[in-house]
């Protein structure tokens, strides 16, 4: 919770020495109209605001320039009491947590000013302890929070911004996509049915024959274009051996396929040759 306080700015004295109070239209006011009014809260500063009592605590104890290892705690709760009161009149909604603090503050201050019984042995805790040990962790949050706010942030401190490079050493040619390989390979089989045969036959087929026979065929040839790598006459099995070596060329990284533009005839030539 972030809580401010107002300091209540002050009416002008109408009776005081004249003095310009402000200018109307270039017509300077040397006093208040006697029919103004201004209300008790019109105006008011916030110049401190706290994160929480923790927050307020470690203000005060910085701004006294004590040790934060050896509280005064008489002072620092009389300070602390000074805040919350102010808090209190000018906000009736105030956090529990501010409260619950001037308690602990008080109590320790109490423990502290009451004489110890002599049985009491020397190793008893300061009853500042826990309180120290609390704000100690919450300084160090507090300056972590503080570094991380200091680092560049997109939006506060630089905007992000698109820049469009034209590639033109080069030219870039678009992608094979899948798409297109399927409907070259759906008009192959189509012309191969329209020309098949009834026959009856069992032949064994080597996907790394028809690998050879491909990279034969574009052994110097350049880019030839992917549907004269196929013979529909010869049946939808040889179509299906020799897309399954196209495949396992590609992968093997020995044949390229391109396309000049979407939906554009596939070619293939043999990888690295004449480049």
């Amino acid at each position: 919770m972030s809580l401010a306080v107002p300091v209540q700015a002050e009416t002008p004295d109408p009776t005081a020495s004249p003095a310009q109070l402000a200018r109307v239209r270039g017509v300077p006011m040397m006093e208040l109209p006697l029919d103004l009014y201004i209300p008790p809260d019109a105006l008011e500063v916030f110049f401190d605001t706290f994160e929480g009592p923790l927050d307020l605590l470690l203000y005060l104890i910085r701004k006294a320039n004590v040790d934060i290892l050896d509280i005064p705690m008489a002072s620092l709760t009389a300070q602390y009491m000074e805040y919350v009161e102010i808090m209190r009149r000018k906000n009736l909604e105030l956090a529990a947590e501010y409260l619950v603090m001037a308690a602990m503050l008080m109590e320790i201050k109490s423990r502290m000013l009451l004489p110890r019984p002599p049985s009491v042995g020397q190793g008893e805790e300061d009853p500042r302890a826990e309180l120290v040990r609390r704000l100690l962790e919450y300084e160090r949050i507090k300056q972590a929070a503080h570094r991380l706010d200091r680092m560049p942030q997109l939006g506060r401190d630089y905007m992000a911004v698109e820049v469009w490079i034209e590639e033109t050493l080069t030219e870039r040619l678009p992608e094979v996509n899948v798409d297109d390989l399927e409907a070259a390979w759906r008009w192959l089989l189509a012309r191969a049915k329209m020309t098949r045969h009834h026959r009856i036959t069992r032949e064994e087929l080597s996907v790394r024959e028809h690998m050879s026979i491909i990279l034969r065929r574009l052994a110097g040839a350049g880019f030839v274009e992917f549907s004269l790598l196929f013979d529909p006459l010869r049946g939808v099995p040889v179509l299906i051996v020799n897309l399954l070596a196209v495949l396992e060329l590609v992968r093997e990284s020995l044949i390229e396929m391109t396309q000049s533009e979407p939906f554009a005839p596939i070619y293939v030539k043999i990888a690295h040759e004449g480049s």
